[in-house]
Parts: structure tokens; sequence; C-alpha cells
């Protein structure tokens, strides 16, 4: 087992050069591909996530293996759906268990034959990919939005189109958006037809060249870092983000605006990506509650960072974080007691802090193989030298470069294995 020893610099400054988005790697990717398009978009990210739906799409091997991709996992299930062709869709031992029925239902309830080769409703899958006459379907809103972007991506391509029909709370509305907003990029025409309802023309998509902004949900832990490291000279530039970014993490500059870190783009055109400015400044809220219900992978980082600045915090909105690489819920629960801090869950989707503290033992973080883990803990750095992170490697999966990125921001990082 690989462990990392980090100590934080003194002061915090320097050029970041963060990873291009992965949510949007991925959905253009899925789209480009249904388009026909030979041409793979320019900036794509260069994560775990990424690569092995480059691999996948390149190779189309019988047994298609996306590791520990739950995106892959989603967005592959419906494009193989509707492409010709036999293939089983597989994953990590922890993929077998991340539930996919939702998604599979809605796409048998369109004509798509797929079978589970293990335990019912979880892969891996066998998938005998056809033309698919598409129509009107009805799914909850409380799922993954990844199953809803999964099944609204194959829509233009359907014979009749898609028109989805979603039930109950909608939960990652912004995650929904960046794909209709995708879709529209390569000439779909798919958009809301009321508040619960989305409907996909059948008229295909158009090949073209696709440049990708960067990622708001890697510029997080930067924010993290600039809020818990209290220095009124640090300073960290992060490139290639744009204003009024569809992508849902993009909030993180308004959120992080109340715990004392100020943002300027060097444009404001919107959509184009710049570089940004992170300052600190002394103002910041006493308690912070928040409905992540938009935006649940910035969950993690929020959790370590308001018990880093203590700052009581009561966040809702989080029954997917349950569901996702591990169970976040609980393993920040455990994590952060090694850190000194006992917060709390309640109703499976809320996690408090009122500002109760233990004995720190500072033992290693575990990292459960979830990059969002060892990336919202290693600003933990600032407040004890020497922090320990097992398997940091995991990081890989969305923000491959983040400890040399460190490295060069003059965090001091020591291997042990």
């Amino acid at each position: 087992m690989i462990q990392y020893t980090i100590k934080a610099p003194s002061q915090l400054t320097g050029t970041v050069g963060l990873p291009a988005s992965k949510s949007i790697s991925n959905r253009a990717l899925i789209i480009s591909a249904l388009s026909g398009n030979m041409l793979l978009p320019q900036n794509l990210s260069d994560c775990d996530d990424t690569n092995v739906i480059v691999k996948a799409l390149h190779d189309m091997p019988y047994e298609i293996d996306i590791m520990a991709a739950g995106t892959a996992m989603r967005f592959m299930t419906a494009y193989l759906s509707v492409n010709e062709g036999e293939h089983v869709l597989t994953g990590t031992e922890r993929m077998k268990h991340r539930p996919i029925k939702v998604l599979v239902d809605a796409l048998r309830y369109l004509g798509a034959d797929i079978q589970y080769l293990g335990e019912e409703g979880f892969p891996p899958l066998l998938i005998r990919g056809r033309k698919l006459e598409g129509g009107q379907l009805v799914i909850p809103g409380d799922v993954s939005s990844q199953f809803i972007s999964a099944l609204l991506m194959i829509g233009p391509v359907l014979e009749a189109g898609l028109e989805l029909n979603l039930t109950g709370n909608i939960i990652s509305r912004p995650y929904i958006d960046l794909t209709l907003h995708t879709m529209h990029d390569f000439g779909a025409k798919v958009d809301w037809k009321d508040i619960n309802t989305i409907k996909a023309e059948p008229c295909g998509y158009r090949q073209r060249e696709y440049l990708i902004e960067n990622d708001w949900s890697a510029a997080s832990y930067w924010y993290e870092m600039m809020a818990i490291h209290n220095h009124p000279g640090d300073e960290i530039t992060l490139t290639g983000l744009a204003d009024a970014s569809r992508q849902g993490d993009s909030s993180v500059r308004y959120l992080f605006s109340m715990l004392g870190v100020k943002t300027t783009f060097e444009s404001t055109e919107p959509g184009v990506p710049t570089t940004v400015m992170l300052k600190k400044v002394m103002t910041r809220l006493p308690r912070l509650d928040y409905n992540f219900v938009n935006q649940p992978d910035l969950a993690p980082t929020f959790v370590v960072c308001c018990c880093a600045m203590n700052i009581p915090f009561h966040f809702t909105g989080l029954s997917t974080l349950k569901i996702k690489e591990t169970d976040r819920i609980e393993a920040l629960k455990r994590e952060m007691l090694k850190t000194g801090y006992v917060i709390k869950d309640q109703n499976d989707s809320e996690l408090l802090w009122d500002g109760e503290r233990c004995e720190a033992s500072w033992a290693p973080i575990d990292t459960y193989e979830d990059h969002r883990m060892a990336l919202a803990f290693a600003p933990m750095c600032f407040l004890h030298e020497g922090l320990r992170i097992n398997n940091p490697q995991v990081v890989t999966k969305s923000y491959p470069r983040f400890w040399d990125d460190l490295r060069q921001a003059g965090f001091e990082i020591l291997t042990d294995n």
C-alpha cells in the first residue's frame, strides 16, 4: 500500500493548470460518437473515468471493463443499447454493487436487450445493441442524474425521439442541464417542455470540433486550501475556467465567497475559458447551512473545510453520497474522527456538525478507492504537518496531476510504500 505524508508551505501561491472537465468530456465523447464523428473532442480530460470511455469507443471489444467509472457504466449502457453489436459491460467489485436497475428498466421499456450476468439490478451486463423506437418514458427524478443524462443523450438517435417525464423531486438538475447544453452544441433539438418533462426530437447530431473547458470540481480543492490557510498573502491562479459555466460545481465560487475566498476572472465573456485569481478576504459566515442536492460531489470538500475553519454546518440533499465510489457519509464520519471532529448524519441524506470535538489521533486517512476522499482531505495538512493519506493514487479517477500540482505550489510530499 502506498502512503503519502504531506507538509504544507507557509504561503500558498502559484498558477495551477487544472484538468479538463470530466463531466463535459464524458458527455461530449458519447454524443460525438453518436454523431458518427471519428475526431475526439479537444482538451479531453486525462482522468481514469474519461480514459475508459475513450478506450471502449475506440476498441469496442466484446468485454468492456470500465473499472470504477460510474459515469462510464451509465453512459456506455445506454450507448451500447442503441448501437449494433453484443457486449459485456463490467467493472470493479465495488461497481458490481452499485445499482443500475432504474436505467436498465428504462432502456428495456424502450426496447433494449439487456441481461444481468450476476446479481439482479447490478453490473455486469450483457447488452445486444439495436435500433430502438423511443417514445415516452417516466422515471423518478431523485435517481442519479447520470441515469437521466444517459437516456437523454440517446434520445435524438431514437426513431421516435424521447419524451422523458421526471416524477417527484429532481436532484442534480445542473448536471441534467449540462447534458442538454452539450447536446445543443452538437445540434440536438432537446429542451424542457415544462418543469419536469424533457423532449428530444429524433433529429440526430451533427459532427463538429469541440473544445472542453477545465474542471470546476477540481478547482474546489484549491478554494478549500485558500479558505483553510488563514494567510492574507495567499494567492492562487487557476487556468481554463469559464464565467457563466454550465458545470454544476461552478457554484463553488459563490459558496467559498461566504468562507472568505474572493474570485476574480481575467475575462468575463460568458462561456469562454479564462484565468481565475483566488484571494483571501477577512469575511466569512459563522455557520453554513446548505442543500447540496445540485452539487453532491462538493459535499466532502465543504465537510472537511468547515470543520477545519471551525464553522458549524448542516448539509442536506446528500442521498446520492451513499452510492458513490464508497458510502461517503460513513467514510466522512469515520475519517473526520481521526482529525478530531465528531460529525453526525441523519435521514441517510444529511451531515451536520455542531462544533463537537474529540481527541485527534491523526491516523492515516483512508480513501476507500474514492478520489474525492483523498482530494478533500489533503488540505488538512495546513492543520497537521505530516498529514498521512493511504492509497493517494485514487486521484487519477478525476485529477491525475493533483499531487504534482501540490508539489509545484510548494507542498512537500513524501512517499512510504
